[in-house]
């Protein structure tokens, strides 16, 4: 029986290395590829055809989010495991519409990790219980999160604003040009119907995605 083949999408090499010795103990799994960014993942997932592709989504150039979209459209049936720091209910919700079948967050058990992958790898969802609880709460207070208007490039630049980064910064991270930025922004104060950065924070903070 062939091992499981994983791609490793994270552009942190430390944190990459980390994980990968983790599934690598696992006598069935393998690291096929690794990748820095969500357009090296599209690359690698192209090139190699893993069985689970485990990724980050806040990565520099088009973001985890565009490269599940990317990835699905070559690959309807591609299974996608992200593994975030975000541990808000807005970025699981946000991955999972996307058309990931998993999300856990960086700070679960090492088990907990290896058994997504394989349910994921099954084709069935997996979502951490504290998120899966966060998510549930807050469906069931039937309470729009305001940030939800926002297309997934849209919710890019106002995460990146909301943590104090200049419009340039902003767009040499996500490989935009500053007047593309300055679209962005322009269309999320006008969403949002926020005037400026602090109210953007204020947003974020109020939407649970920023430590007042």
């Amino acid at each position: 029986m062939s091992n499981m083949k994983v791609l490793l999408v994270d552009d942190h090499s430390v944190v990459r290395m980390g994980f990968k010795m983790l599934i690598e103990s696992e006598k069935d799994m393998e690291i096929i590829a690794e990748a820095d960014s969500g357009e090296n993942g599209i690359k690698a997932y192209k090139e190699h055809t893993p069985d689970v592709t485990v990724m980050d989504i806040t990565m520099p150039g088009i973001g985890g989010l565009e490269a599940i979209d990317r990835i699905l459209a070559h690959d309807k049936n591609a299974k996608i495991l992200v593994l975030s720091a975000h541990e808000d209910s807005v970025h699981p919700k946000r991955a999972l519409n996307a058309g990931a079948l998993g999300y856990l967050t960086k700070r679960s058990a090492a088990e907990e990790l290896i058994k997504a992958i394989r349910t994921v790898s099954k084709g069935t969802k997996y979502l951490e219980s504290t998120i899966a609880q966060q998510m549930a709460i807050t469906q069931l207070s039937g309470e729009n999160n305001p940030v939800e208007v926002l297309s997934d490039r849209e919710f890019e630049v106002f995460m990146a604003l909301a943590k104090g980064r200049s419009t340039n910064e902003i767009a040499e991270t996500i490989c935009l040009s500053p007047r593309t930025v300055g679209t962005h922004l322009y269309n999320i104060k006008q969403k949002l119907n926020a005037s400026n950065s602090a109210e953007i924070a204020l947003i974020a903070i109020r939407s649970g995605l920023l430590e007042p």
